[in-house]
């Protein structure tokens, strides 16, 4: 299939939603501008994560040389490695699939499976909502928890390594 071909198919499920929305338009419209509000809404909350982990990746491509970054996330990265996939995990917003093709770009570069795995095991751990977290559950009980997921993703960052024969 051509160049032409492939651009053509990039359009064919947002003209077929477009095509049911009008359709559904017809019949019943006062549920379907309560449908097309909320998938708005939906689209509105996805487009400025995707915005930043695209930012991120040009970034990524622009400055980033696969050199440093194996150095940053390679194999001889060691514990410095492991505490920026930590690091990076928690400060990190946005929904997980937003960072997929990011991380997928490191790992063509050079970054260990082991790393993004502690990376995505540490996403669970947030800061913000630590307060809230300790105003339901008590501080113990939050300080056990964050230290137990910390520790198990990078107790799952060296499984997958060891896995993968890193």
């Amino acid at each position: 299939m051509g160049r032409k071909g492939r651009r053509l198919r990039m359009f064919v499920f947002p003209a077929f939603i477009i095509g049911i929305y009008a359709i559904l338009l017809v019949f019943f419209p006062d549920k379907t501008y309560v449908a097309m509000r909320h998938s708005g809404h939906i689209f509105l909350n996805l487009v400025v994560p995707l915005i930043l982990v695209f930012a991120l990746m040009a970034a990524v491509n622009l400055f980033l040389d696969p050199a440093r970054i194996t150095r940053f996330l390679g194999k001889d990265a060691g514990l410095r490695g492991v505490v920026f996939s930590a690091a990076a995990g928690i400060i990190s917003t946005g929904p997980i699939y937003a960072w997929y093709p990011l991380l997928r770009e490191l790992r063509q570069k050079g970054a260990r499976n082991s790393l993004l795995v502690i990376f995505l095991g540490n996403r669970a751990v947030k800061p913000l909502l630590i307060p809230v977290m300790i105003t339901y559950f008590g501080w113990e009980y939050v300080l056990v928890l964050t230290l137990f997921t910390m520790t198990g993703a990078v107790a799952a960052g060296y499984l997958v390594g060891h896995l993968f024969k890193e």
